[in-house]
Formats: C-alpha cells, sequence, structure tokens
C-alpha cells in the first residue's frame, strides 16, 4: 500500500515537474519573442555595419583599383598610420578634446555649486539650464556658425557695442581661432550636462558635515577641498570618461560650424574619416580611419575603467 502510494506521489511530482518545464519552456519562447526586435535592431544597425566595415578595413575597396574587392589584410592600416594627415588629426582630436572637457567640467562644476545655494530664481535658473544641451548638435552648430559670421553675427555686434573690438572680425579664418570657437560651441551645449550631473552629486551630500565644518571654523575653500571635491571626485570621473568617449566622436559640431577648415585646422579624425569616404570615395581607407578610432576609444575606456577600479569607486 505505501509503495503504492509513493509510486502515485513520484508520478504526480513528474507530471507536475513536466508541466512545470512546459511552462518555462513557454515563457522562455515569450521573452524571446519580446526581445527579438531589439536584437534584430542591435544586429542590424550595430553588429552587420560593424561586420562588414572591418571587412572593408582589410580589403581594397577603391572604386578606381584593378584589384578592388582583394583582401589585403593589414595593409591599410599600416597605410594610415604611416600617413602623417592620421597623426595631425589624432593631435586636433586630443586638443579639442583636452580643452573643451577642462572648460566643460570645471565651468560645470562652478554653475553646480552656485545653483546647490537658495536665492531667488534658482529654481528657473536649474530649469532653463538644461535647454543648451536639448538642442540637437547639428542646429547647434549651425546657430553658432551664424554667430560666428564676420558680415551680420552676433558675436561682432556684441563686441563692438561693448567697445572690446573696433571692427568686425573673421572667426573661422584661421585654424587655430577656429578650433577654439569650435571648442567653444561644444562647451556651450555640453556644460550643461556636466551642471546636471554634479548638482545631482551635491544634493546627496550631508549637510551636517559642513555644519559642522563651519562650527570648527573651516572657511569656504577649505570646506570645498575637504568635503566637497572628494564627494564628488566619483561623479567627476564618470563625466571624464563619458565626455571623452563622446569628444572623440564629435563631428555634427565641427560639419556644421567649419567643414574641417580653414587649411584642415578643425580636421578631426571623425571628419578625416568621412572626408575619406564621402569626398574621396577611399572606402577601405576610411573603415580603417573608423576602426582605429574605435580602438583609441577602447583603450581609453580601459584606462578609465582600471583607474576607477584602483580608486575604488567601482568593483567587480
Amino acid at each position: 500500500m505505501e509503495q503504492q502510494k509513493e509510486y502515485v506521489v513520484k508520478r504526480q511530482s513528474n507530471r507536475f515537474g513536466h508541466h512545470l518545464k512546459k511552462v518555462l519552456s513557454g515563457e522562455e519562447k515569450f521573452a524571446y519573442l519580446v526581445i527579438a526586435p531589439a536584437l534584430i535592431l542591435v544586429l542590424g544597425i550595430i553588429i552587420f555595419p560593424m561586420a562588414v566595415n572591418l571587412i572593408y578595413s582589410l580589403k581594397n575597396m577603391e572604386l578606381i583599383s584593378a584589384h578592388r574587392g582583394e583582401f589585403v589584410w593589414f595593409a591599410n592600416y599600416v597605410e594610415v598610420l604611416s600617413n602623417r594627415e592620421f597623426w595631425d588629426a589624432l593631435g586636433r582630436t586630443v586638443y579639442f578634446t583636452v580643452v573643451s572637457l577642462t572648460i566643460e567640467t570645471v565651468l560645470g562644476l562652478l554653475i553646480a555649486l552656485l545653483l546647490n545655494e537658495k536665492f531667488f530664481g534658482v529654481s528657473f535658473l536649474r530649469t532653463i539650464i538644461i535647454l543648451p544641451w536639448a538642442i540637437p548638435e547639428i542646429v547647434t552648430g549651425s546657430m553658432w556658425r551664424w554667430i560666428y559670421n564676420p558680415q551680420y553675427g552676433l558675436l561682432n555686434a556684441i563686441l563692438t557695442k561693448l567697445h572690446l573690438i573696433s571692427t568686425y572680425q573673421s572667426w573661422l579664418s584661421e585654424p587655430f581661432l577656429a578650433m577654439n570657437m569650435v571648442i567653444f560651441a561644444d562647451a556651450w551645449k555640453m556644460t550643461p550636462l556636466a551642471v546636471i550631473f554634479f548638482l545631482a552629486a551635491l544634493q546627496m551630500i550631508n549637510k551636517s558635515s559642513y555644519e559642522a565644518a563651519m562650527v570648527d571654523g573651516a572657511g569656504v575653500f577649505r570646506r570645498f577641498f575637504v568635503l566637497t571635491l572628494p564627494y564628488l571626485k566619483p561623479t567627476l570621473l564618470v563625466i571624464i570618461v563619458m565626455r571623452t568617449m563622446e569628444k572623440f566622436k564629435a563631428f555634427g559640431v565641427f560639419y556644421a560650424i567649419t567643414r574641417g577648415g580653414p587649411a584642415n585646422g578643425t580636421m578631426v579624425l571623425t571628419y578625416t574619416a568621412f572626408n575619406k569616404a564621402f569626398s574621396n570615395l577611399q572606402y577601405s581607407i576610411a573603415a580603417t580611419y573608423a576602426y582605429l578610432i574605435a580602438i583609441i576609444i577602447v583603450i581609453l575606456t580601459v584606462f578609465y575603467v582600471k583607474t576607477l577600479k584602483n580608486d575604488g569607486d567601482i568593483h567587480d
């Protein structure tokens, strides 16, 4: 009798397990169906173009070449890396990244410290500070190109009214000056993002620590360097990592304002790759540029992640 009961219980348990497997199998299928559109988009928009681009960088894809379509393996990489044009473009990209990132970080922190205080109209300022960042990059570039116009630009008009310049200037006529004008435009657009990050971090700081420091007689600068800055360090590193990656990929602001000129003074890596593909029709060289940019970004990312780990801000 007991054996029959055990048999019945075991049989019911097996049926339940089999039914559960069917349910789980159905849920698993449903889960795959739900994520299928996203997977298709990722494969079609990211993975497939990356694979094709990698193949192009390893082949001869020049339209006028008699050996078009043949694999040359790493010959394109050797050609690009041995060309001074690449290193000049890399130098401009590094300059643009360092200067623009420094302006955004310092200015963003100062504005965040100001908006963290309580005064009349601070809520309104916190609301409108996001507007420059919300404007599309190509629109921002077109707007600043109009502001920099040497004949009717707003910048010349304002500086003339303030008697800071006597005649209208051509702000985009010299390579170094044009690069700095692009940096200013990019910093104007992206500084609000740094403000948002810093302001969010400042809102989380325990106010009692400041009150205790003030009781102990700590001044403004001492409170900033001893209390505020160490607390903001993780946020600061996140901003540096994120914005460095984005600035190495910057394209729209250069396309809208300078188109790589004058005299190639704003010809950064991304714009050089764009010219190789769509002006010179050198598809394999353009693909090589694209993958070299990706490799540089990966190296920087690994460096920053290791820096964060060593600093104890992130863990495995």
